[in-house]
Order: structure tokens, then sequence, then C-alpha cells
């Protein structure tokens, strides 16, 4: 695979990514370069993940090594009792190989890495004291404005996330930083500070994030917007059917932007088209190999949403069998009580 084909792959389907210029550097001289992606241990994960989950696995094919940060510290700063951090931990060590493995990702080239087990190192310690000293209040405010839960009287926690975080990037050895949108304040962060220590900055890299059920982000912390990795198919299919889905319009529109940027993704790399089953007396069963050709005809009305959601129940479905049958139940109730 050239580096045009390279680029292609890692860029599909991104936001931003700061900068494209030197992430093509980074690809001309570095044989295997190495990206990580964190994911605090709050909340029960979602289908939302999966949007990353294939980002990583586009990475792992342009020939980049791939850590995921089981971050157990972080989730403690964002509010996880410390009584069932380790159990939350268990849960999404269980968990997110599963999900590597529903898309059909090689987990073997994918390293793992829990948080505690090199965060709590003199080194990192000291820097991130020597960070602390560098870093303004306000500035560790305003990065993990969009992350780290906010209240009328934060904790001083909070403030350490971001810092944490930037650091992460030194200490785990990677040579860019993935996470969604809402992570632009805490990887600017990053560019920006890590020099300060003497550090290089990092090629910071974004997609973006898939609206919830309720028109709002996917959220861990809001039930209603969000199917969970371990939801029944029944389950599924409730919520699917009570999703924002407005007819003949796609913003905010969580069922279309998870087609586009999930589904449709793996559709297209397998060759495979996505199917809506309808009766005759409403135009049959249709077949979409391109999104973009599903969403003229949805925002045409040629395609009604509880077709288009019916259909996609099917897919998440269909891509969370294996997940389910891989979480043990007792790992699940002592995770989350």
């Amino acid at each position: 695979m050239d580096i045009e084909e390279r680029m292609r792959l890692i860029t599909r389907n991104t936001q931003e990514i700061v900068t494209p210029e030197e992430l093509r550097k980074l690809l001309e001289t570095k044989k295997q370069p190495a990206v990580y992606l964190g994911t605090a241990i709050t909340g029960r994960p979602h289908v939302a993940y999966f949007l990353w989950v294939l980002k990583l696995a586009d990475f792992l094919k342009a020939g980049f090594k791939v850590k995921v940060l089981l971050a157990d510290l972080h989730g403690a700063l964002d509010n996880t009792p410390w009584d069932v951090l380790e159990k939350r931990y268990r849960y999404y060590e269980k968990l997110i190989p599963a999900l590597f493995q529903a898309v059909g990702a090689d987990v073997k080239n994918i390293e793992m890495v829990k948080g505690s087990s090199y965060q709590k190192s003199e080194a990192y310690f000291f820097d991130l004291l020597k960070l602390a000293t560098l870093s303004s209040v306000h500035d560790a405010k305003k990065a993990g404005s969009e992350v780290v839960k906010q209240s009328e009287n934060p904790r001083l926690s909070g403030l350490l996330y971001p810092l944490m975080q930037a650091l992460d990037e030194e200490h785990l050895q990677v040579d860019v930083q993935y996470g969604g949108a809402d992570q632009r304040k805490i990887l600017m962060f990053a560019r920006e500070h890590l020099p300060k220590l003497g550090y290089k900055a990092r090629v910071e890299f974004m997609t973006p994030i898939v609206p919830g059920l309720i028109g709002e982000k996917m959220s861990s912390s809001h039930e209603e917007s969000k199917i969970d990795c371990l939801d029944a198919p029944d389950v599924v299919k409730k919520k699917l059917s009570k999703a924002f889905c407005p007819e003949g319009s796609v913003e905010g529109n969580g069922v279309m932007s998870f087609l586009k940027h999930v589904v449709f993704v793996m559709k297209e790399d397998k060759k495979e088209s996505f199917v809506i089953e309808r009766p005759e007396k409403y135009g049959g069963t249709v077949r979409y190999k391109a999104y973009a050709d599903l969403e003229k005809d949805f925002i045409a009305k040629n395609v009604h949403p509880m077709d288009v959601k019916n259909a996609l129940a099917n897919e998440i479905n269909t891509l969370l069998e294996p997940v389910r049958k891989a979480m043990p139940e007792k790992l699940v109730r002592g995770a989350y009580p």
C-alpha cells in the first residue's frame, strides 16, 4: 500500500487533522507509526464506539501500531466510583476487543493499555507536577469543558484530566492521538503544552460525533440517547422506533449519521449493499451501495424513516450479536450494579 492509499484510508470520514502535512510526513519517514485512542471507563459503552473502532481498523490496515488506552484513572477523575473502578476496567477490557472482532479487525495487532499501569510511575507523576506549573486553571478548565462532566462546584480532578491526557501521548510513545471532535480542546492543549516540557507535539486526529437517538450527542449518561452494546435485539428495535429521524431531514439525525459513519463504511469495504425490505405496495425492497444514494432518496422522501430504522435495527443487531455473547453476565453486574 503506497502513501496515497494509506492517506486515503486514514483520512476518510474524518472531521479534522492537525495537521495533514505532518501526518503525510510521518508516513514518509516512519515505517510503523503509532496511534492511540483513550477511552475513560465511565458509563456503559454504546454503539457509537463502532465509529472509532472502524477508524482504528483503518489505521491498522495502513500499517500503524494501534494502542487503546483503557483509562481507569481518567474514569475516576470523571466521577466513576473508586470501589467499582477495577470492575469497570475488566468490563471494558473484555468488551472493546469484542467490538473490534465484530467489525473483522485483527485484535492481535492492537495493544490494550491500562492507564494506571504507567500513570502511577515516578516519571509520569513528576511530569504531571511540572505540567501543572505550566498550565493555568483557565486553560485546563477550558480544555476539559466538553469532555469532563461539569457542575456548579467542580472538583479539582476535572483540571487534572486534560493534563494527564496530554502526557499520555509522550508516555505511550505514540505519534498520533485520535479522538472525537468533542476532544478538540484537549488535543489542542496537548499540542500547545507538551513542547513546554521538551516533548514533541503530536498529530491530532478527529472524527465527527454521531448524534444520539434524541438528536443530541450519543452519551452513556443519557440512557434514552444511546443503544447500549449489550441491549437485547427487541430493545434495539424499540429504541430505534422512537429515535429522532424526521422525514426528509438529515440534520441532527442520529439514524442517518450512524448509517453514514458506521454501516456504510463496512458495507462499502465488503462490497455489500444496505437493504431496506418493505412490501411491494410501498415500493418493494431497495438496495443501496453508497450512503449518498440513500441520503438522496431520504431527503426526497422516497424512503420512509420507519423503513430505514427497521433496516438499521437489523444491521445493529447483527453487529452486536457476537458482542453480547462475549460478555459474562457476572462481569456486567459487577461493573454496573
